[in-house]
């Protein structure tokens, strides 16, 4: 039951009696998809032994996946203006619970490859539409709840994923963790088709096929660029081949939707300062999320010689953290706005990568995982706050393009820092044992060190970047000048 002062509140632009119900849905795709994407980092010795492949090789299960998101995560703004926002989350969810079925089942690592890029396509058409849907059925003065909620669901996934992973691989085989997905997914389209809302306009604008082209090439190009140096190097023909074609097509792309009347997405997002600045800290956030994320798991079995179950259990109190304060940084928002969250964030980041320098096979357990609760803290905390920030910047007929835009840059550099990742850590393991070094824990933690060494730098530019954030009135302010403008209108009336 609403009071005489909410009331006078801004609504939402779509009214719902129940708007988080309606969200449910892109909810738990949303967190299949976070959790999918860092669940196998845990896994991939066990999938490399299971298929007999190369480890390098079995990395594919989680860069094809960022590659068939990076390529379907554009065109989320223009199914949008298709097909009916119900729809579209039904068929992603379906699409996403058939590929996890296909990997569950797969008897060989090419079926399992194929299983996984059936769920990009279903984690792609989630991502982007669980935000603009926020900002379509969730009051202004409540948006950065709501993206903390969204926040939440991202970093819980991504952080708690190694740790369910790590648990269902000792207790039973890698495939339960597909069948993990299917039904955290069957759960998500009960909710979709009780509750689900569609609340864009349907205006069905004509499709350029030259922008489609230019999209999957570029998009595309660079996540396999970044993805196949792995197997070739950076320096390799293929490598440099995928990444060119790639820069070039999105230059191409982004030009072309500059001239077009209704382009696939419309670049104007990046004339807002608050939404470059906002969704840049988002990106590097979630790079510092992949990396770290990447490297841990197997820092604790390869350097630090944990069973995997055992590597999955210590994840778990920085998973944790990461959930709570994932839960309350959009309170923050409402009340302080961007740029304090995004600072301490970061700043946390900062100390949490540098004590991981520190770290080696003879480290105390405890002081690892003291490092790993800083980071689930300063992540999440920077988050939520940086996308409502950059979202909250853009005008209403942008915000679905603006959403699809920030998924789309966040799943490229994803998978860019993945591999640079994997580089980091096979270049510093190298080194050692070029060297003469012949221990294979140490030669891990150096490895590691390099890839601890990229997250730090990311967090510092990070922390740069939140320091231009400017400071504006919060969700509450915004509220309590609304509360006593009505209240003045309503003296006025009254006289």
């Amino acid at each position: 039951m609403e009071t005489s002062e909410q009331k006078h509140l801004p609504q939402a632009r779509v009214v719902v009696p129940h708007p988080y119900l309606a969200l449910m849905g892109l909810y738990l795709g949303g967190f299949a998809g976070m959790y999918s994407e860092t669940a196998l980092n845990i896994a991939l010795p066990q999938l490399s032994a299971a298929f007999g492949v190369d480890l390098a090789l079995t990395q594919w299960l989680v860069v094809g996946y960022m590659l068939v998101i990076g390529i379907v995560l554009p065109f989320t703004s223009l199914l949008a203006k298709w097909f009916s926002a119900r729809k579209i989350t039904l068929f992603a969810l379906g699409a996403f619970l058939v590929g996890s079925v296909v990997s569950g089942l797969a008897p060989s690592f090419e079926i399992c490859l194929v299983g996984r890029a059936i769920q990009g396509i279903g984690t792609g058409l989630v991502l982007p539409l669980m935000f603009s849907m926020v900002m379509e059925v969730i009051p202004p003065h409540k948006i950065g709840s709501a993206m903390g909620v969204n926040a939440l669901v991202i970093m819980s996934a991504s952080a708690i994923g190694p740790t369910l992973a790590g648990i269902l691989v000792g207790a039973l085989s890698w495939r339960a963790i597909f069948f993990s997905f299917a039904v955290v997914l069957l759960v998500g389209i009960a909710f979709t088709l009780k509750f689900s809302v569609s609340p864009y306009e349907l205006t069905k604008p004509k499709i350029d096929g030259l922008s489609v082209l230019a999209s999957c090439l570029g998009f595309g190009g660079i996540v396999l660029g970044a993805g196949i140096s792995s197997l070739y190097g950076w320096a390799s023909v293929p490598t440099i081949a995928a990444l060119v074609i790639g820069i070039v097509a999105l230059v191409v792309y982004v030009k072309r939707q500059l001239g077009m009347d209704v382009p696939v997405i419309d670049m104007r997002v990046f004339k807002q300062r608050g939404f470059t600045i906002g969704a840049l800290c988002v990106m590097l956030n979630f790079g510092i999320t992949l990396a770290i994320m990447f490297v841990l798991p197997q820092f604790y079995q390869n350097a630090m010689a944990l069973p995997v179950s055992m590597a999955g259990l210590v994840l778990l109190p920085g998973g944790i953290v990461n959930a709570v304060v994932s839960a309350l940084a959009g309170r923050v928002y409402d009340r302080v706005g961007a740029r304090i969250p995004g600072m301490i964030g970061f700043g946390l980041s900062v100390a949490g990568s540098v004590a991981l320098l520190f770290a080696t096979p003879a480290t105390p357990l405890a002081y690892v995982m003291a490092c790993h609760i800083t980071l689930m803290v300063g992540v999440p905390l920077a988050m939520s706050p940086c996308q409502t920030y950059a979202l909250a910047s853009l005008p209403h007929e942008l915000s679905t393009d603006g959403s699809t835009m920030l998924n789309t840059m966040q799943q490229v550099l994803g998978a860019v820092c993945t591999a640079l990742a994997t580089f980091l850590l096979a270049a510093g393991q190298g080194a050692y044992l070029g060297a003469g070094g012949a221990d294979v824990a140490e030669a891990f933690a150096q490895g590691s060190h390099l890839v601890f060494s990229f997250a730090l730098v990311l967090a510092v530019v990070s922390l740069v970047l939140a320091s231009r954030i400017k400071a504006q009135r919060s969700s509450a302010t915004v509220a309590a000048v609304a509360k006593v403008e009505s209240q003045g209108e309503a003296s006025a009336n009254a006289y």
